[in-house]
């Protein structure tokens, strides 16, 4: 089926030195590290050729896909990001099943919970890949221009890495290359500033050599508008929980510098809204005109392996969310993960992107096993629905739906937002686009578009937080309003948000034994 075309089936083709799962604080003498290499290709010999480099290149596109960790725990940042919103609740077959996502919904999260630990290696894991190649690509035999445009794709995923590790975790360590050797086990937690501004400098520098084009135009690769989008974003995250701006190397990025990179996009990229937004999350619209960042999955080679999930080039987060129904046509054996609150039903009302989003349990054939936290909507952007079935192999490793990381509509929101003199067009398009009528251009309204417009995408979490504590707890605590529908005691709805943690997940109990008391826990843990 459907497949980018950069995603090839050498994705498989893994160095021994890129399939370290990289704890950075390792300090055991007879691990992973120490083995013998069990190919004869390694770190030391691979790195000669531009197709070594696009090999090794690939390698950082997969770790973008990796939605769990082996032997610790699946955690699609879709799932998990939507299950600490008040979009979703924890879900999954019964309380035990769901035990450490509902530690995560009810923010009772223990610095143990291996979905935690998860989302920390896996993001570290492709940090290490992207400076892995950052450091060899300097001897490739290959043109200048060759090695400028690998070097941008990979300080793009550098970047987005840290952006995710940094938004749940805080305080992490920030390191520009590899790990050398024992003597630099033991890293510290740089300054929250730091960090964000490495996030800033790579992003202004691929900025500075990534195609202008769509993704779609780019064989699925990031373009200038992918990387102008995230440092937008990351941006609004930034001011937003710390206040002040971004020092990327001499350039500083602050609200009018993140807006004219977007305001660009807007004018001179090429993206659009889709006509149709029922039709934005079906196999017809992926890379297309509204994707500026935009994730692959697909169902080859078709994966087989419970014990390799990470191999699979498949959307668990479709896998997770779908609903728990049999006999079907149109749905199979989801896992009923996520699902959707009445409080966001309610927030719809009467708004037509209510259809389109979330997934009635009226709307279902077949039989419906109802899971924990029932409540009788599931997510409809990313499910168990027979378009995005895979050919062949496991059907829940195979879910062919691509990940919208951000989408042109959400571009236009953030320009809004910024304060472009254009915020009341683009209000008025992202509305008129699903035939809903003008409204004021205040930030009170951009904010409630998002709400609606980005729905179970991955994005609410970020965006309460960055609107305040106060704006956090209101809204998370809120999020247990019982619906007509839901199966089980009130007291399995409840929800109260543990400010002291500032909305931040502890650091992986793992990593602060293995510092040797280097790594301190975050606050509320």
């Amino acid at each position: 089926m459907k497949r980018s075309k950069f995603k090839t089936i050498q994705s498989k083709i893994l160095v021994t030195s890129f399939s370290v799962i990289f704890f950075l604080l390792s300090g055991c003498s007879d691990g992973f590290l120490d083995r013998q290499p069990l190919d004869q290709v390694v770190s030391t010999n691979f790195y000669q050729t531009e197709d070594d480099a696009m090999k090794a290149l690939i390698s950082v596109y997969d770790a973008v896909q990796y939605q769990s960790s082996p032997g610790i725990s699946w955690a699609p940042f879709l799932t998990i990001s939507d299950v600490l919103s008040d979009h979703s609740y924890a879900g999954g077959a019964d309380a035990n099943n769901g035990i450490n996502e509902d530690q995560l919904n009810t923010f009772n999260i223990l610095t143990t919970n291996v979905i935690v630990h998860s989302l920390w290696a896996k993001n570290y894991t492709g940090i290490y890949r992207a400076n892995l190649l950052l450091e060899k690509i300097v001897d490739i035999d290959a043109s200048e221009d060759f090695k400028k445009e690998i070097v941008a794709e990979c300080k793009f995923f550098r970047a987005y890495f840290y952006f995710e590790l940094v938004k749940l975790f805080e305080n992490i360590p920030l390191l520009k290359e590899t790990i050398k050797g024992p003597s630099q086990y033991i890293q510290t937690q740089n300054e929250v500033q730091e960090v964000y501004n490495l996030i800033a400098s790579d992003l202004v520098e691929a900025i500075d050599v990534l195609p202008e084009e769509t993704m779609g135009n780019n064989n699925g690769r990031v373009t200038k508008w992918s990387a102008a989008a995230l440092l937008a974003r990351a941006f609004l995250f930034y001011d937003g929980v710390y206040g002040g701006n971004l020092q990327a190397a001499e350039v500083v990025v602050d609200n009018m510098k993140a807006l004219s990179y977007i305001e660009e996009l807007i004018v001179s990229s090429g993206h659009n809204l889709i006509a149709d937004y029922n039709v934005l999350f079906k196999l017809e619209s992926e890379m297309g005109s509204e994707s500026v960042f935009e994730i692959a999955h697909g169902d080859s080679p078709a994966w087989w392996d419970w014990g390799y999930l990470r191999g699979s080039e498949g959307n668990l987060a479709a896998q997770m969310q779908g609903p728990r129904v049999t006999g079907s046509d149109n749905w199979n054996r989801g896992w009923s993960f996520a699902p959707v609150t009445q409080k966001l039903v309610d927030a719809f009302g009467d708004d037509p992107r209510l259809n389109a989003t979330v997934l009635m349990e009226s709307e279902l054939d077949g039989s419906l096993v109802k899971g924990y936290q029932h409540t009788g909507y599931f997510s409809k952007k990313y499910s168990s629905d027979a378009e995005h079935w895979g050919a062949d192999g496991q059907f829940e490793h195979n879910r062919t739906a691509n990940y919208r990381v951000i989408r042109y509509a959400d571009v236009l929101l953030m320009a809004a937002e910024l304060g472009s003199p254009n915020a009341q067009q683009y209000l008025d398009e992202v509305r008129s686009r699903v035939g809903l009528e003008s409204i004021t251009a205040t930030k009170k309204n951009i904010l409630k578009e998002r709400e609606l417009e980005l729905a179970l995408e991955g994005i609410r979490y970020f965006d309460l937080l960055r609107q305040g504590l106060a704006v956090a707890t209101t809204e998370l605590n809120a999020q247990s309003k019982i619906g007509p529908n839901y199966e089980g005691d009130d007291v399995i709805f409840q929800v109260t948000f543990n400010a002291s943690t500032k909305g931040f997940l502890p650091i992986p109990q793992t990593e602060v034994d293995l510092s040797n008391g280097t790594f301190k826990q975050n606050a509320g843990y």
